[in-house]
Formats: structure tokens, sequence, C-alpha cells
């Protein structure tokens, strides 16, 4: 069930946060013209997000140790999001030319709220499944 719903919000969230919200961003801050596609292609997006939330959720469960609620989910998703984020970022602006350092902290914060909202997400779907086995 997580990564079912978790799947969906990196679907959804990933288009309103990158797709809607930040794309006029992050073409003007850009370092290459041409590296985003116009259209995505849908059938690996859709696999993509579901693998990710899928591994994220497996993640979560034993980084979660039992312990599983808000406060956890929304501590694995903002970890997630320093090393994806934040560290990943950091090496894609020393070692290519794809955003500036201004985009690149941009993407940092737009995954930050991703990731935390993944996080919450996660966190009470497996709380509630573990009050019920109770």
């Amino acid at each position: 069930m997580s990564t079912l719903v978790t799947a969906i919000w990196g679907f959804g969230g990933g288009y309103l946060l990158w797709g809607l919200l930040a794309d006029p961003y992050f073409r003007e801050n850009a370092l290459t013209d041409g590296l985003m596609k116009d259209m995505p292609d849908m059938p690996y997006l859709i696999i993509g997000c579901i693998v990710a939330a899928f591994a994220f959720c497996t993640i979560y469960r034993s980084f979660g140790s039992g312990n599983y609620g808000v406060n956890s989910g929304l501590a694995f998703g903002f970890w997630l999001s320093i090393m994806h984020g934040l560290g990943d970022g950091l090496i894609n602006h020393a070692t290519s030319n794809m955003l500036d350092i201004t985009g690149t902290m941009v993407n940092f914060g737009i995954y930050l709220v991703f990731y935390l909202v993944m996080g919450l997400i996660v966190g009470l779907i497996y709380g509630k499944m573990a009050a019920t086995k109770s």
C-alpha cells in the first residue's frame, strides 16, 4: 500500500514541484540548452516512480525499526533529501554543466519538500499498519 501511494506522490508531486512550479526557473538557470525533454518518456517515468517508491518504502521499513510514524518518516525523508538533493546536487554541479549553484540550491529545496512529503506518507501508512497489527 505504501509503495502505491508513494509512487502516486512521486509522479504527481514530481510533476507539481519540478514540472509546474520550478520548470520556468530551471530553464533560466540551466547551463546546457536542450538538457530536459519537452515531453518525458511516460512509461519509463512511471516505472521509475514505482521503483523509487518501492526502494524508499523498503529502506524505510528497516530505518523505522518498528517505530513507524510521522516523526520517523519525516526524519527519513530529510536525510534522503540531504543525500540525494544536496549531496548529489553538489556533485552534479561540480562535475557537469546542468545547473548553476543557485539552481542547485533551489533544486535541493525542492527535493527537501518532495522527500519530506514522501516520508510523511510512508510514516503515516506504516504507522497505521503497525497499529492495526497490535
